[in-house]
């Protein structure tokens, strides 16, 4: 049976079920994170479970959201993500270190593997090849335990990507130009695949945009295929070894498709009060600005901000 990328990782890790659309399956979890907003409540719900180390791959403690130490509680919680991860085995990422997804993009991602993490946009992996969904922390803790993630089988649509991006355009329009198309809704109990020969023009942290604000679709996840250009940047990352190659085979098909050609498409902008509100920049020009600021959740690489 031909495979597209989601299909082909899913099979991999799957625990039970089939790959029919809409059934309920379980797959095997290679890795998780977590960030200090949520990950106290999931490490006290994985103590409960009694195991002495986590059973994963790889799992992350991020620290990067609550930094203000206007008061004990932050300090508490950082404290204690810290004892955790020494005592069970879990890599712990200190304040200043850098934000969980773009930092897990560049250490720790794996194409071809499954990544939970109680951020929803824990997506952003799927720029390198990676099936990484958000979810809660109880799915969390259990996953550190070693138990399969439950979900049904998504439909997968594949966003054929056709072209090249213009000047002044940049990867976060594709996203918008998809969300304009489908919506804050459209993408519940879907995965999101990028392909189509406009995907070899992207760089990993472009792709990362695309597949962190696939969140705001309400996708399952994002995903692009591992290539010659995810090779690229591993091996940039000194992460030679963590490559392998994830692409759709040649007959694959897709429950939708949507078709973008890249070289027809221009900066773009999302209005109050919605992701999907968007609109051409031109066509917005000349809106009183009163406040500005500069940095985003979707993706904290140079290329995006």
């Amino acid at each position: 049976m031909a495979m597209n990328v989601t299909q082909k990782i899913i099979a991999a890790h799957l625990v039970s079920g089939t790959l029919e659309a809409g059934s309920s399956i379980a797959i095997r979890i290679d890795q998780t994170l977590t960030q200090d907003a949520t990950g106290t409540m999931a490490y006290l719900q994985f103590e409960a479970l009694g195991l002495p180390r986590v059973r994963t791959e790889l799992s992350v403690s991020y620290v990067d959201h609550n930094m203000l130490q206007s008061g004990f509680e932050n300090a508490d919680d950082h404290r204690f993500l810290q004892s955790f991860a020494a005592k069970y085995g879990v890599h712990f990422s200190r304040p200043g270190n850098g934000i969980c997804h773009q930092v897990h993009l560049e250490r720790f991602s794996r194409p071809g593997g499954t990544l939970l993490g109680s951020d929803s946009h824990t997506p952003t992996s799927g720029g390198a090849g990676m099936l990484a969904i958000g979810a809660g922390g109880l799915d969390i803790a259990l996953a550190m335990g070693g138990l399969p993630f439950n979900l049904n089988m998504p439909q997968v649509v594949g966003v054929k990507l056709i072209g090249r991006l213009q000047p002044f355009v940049s990867a976060k329009d594709i996203i918008l130009e998809v969300l304009r198309h489908k919506t804050v809704k459209g993408g519940v109990g879907k995965v999101f695949e990028y392909f189509g020969p406009g995907v070899a023009h992207l760089s990993v942290p472009e792709r990362a945009t695309i597949t962190n604000m696939g969140a705001e679709l309400g996708a399952t996840t994002s995903v692009f295929p591992s290539d010659a250009v995810t090779r690229r940047y591993l091996a940039a990352q000194g992460r030679d070894a963590s490559w392998s190659e994830w692409v759709l085979d040649a007959d694959a098909s897709y429950d939708e498709v949507l078709e973008i050609d890249l070289d027809q498409l221009e900066p773009l902008i999302a209005c109050p009060h919605s992701p999907d509100n968007v609109r051409k920049v031109r066509e917005v020009a000349g809106t009183p600005v009163a406040q500005v600021a500069i940095g985003s959740c979707t993706n904290s690489s140079y290329t995006d901000l």
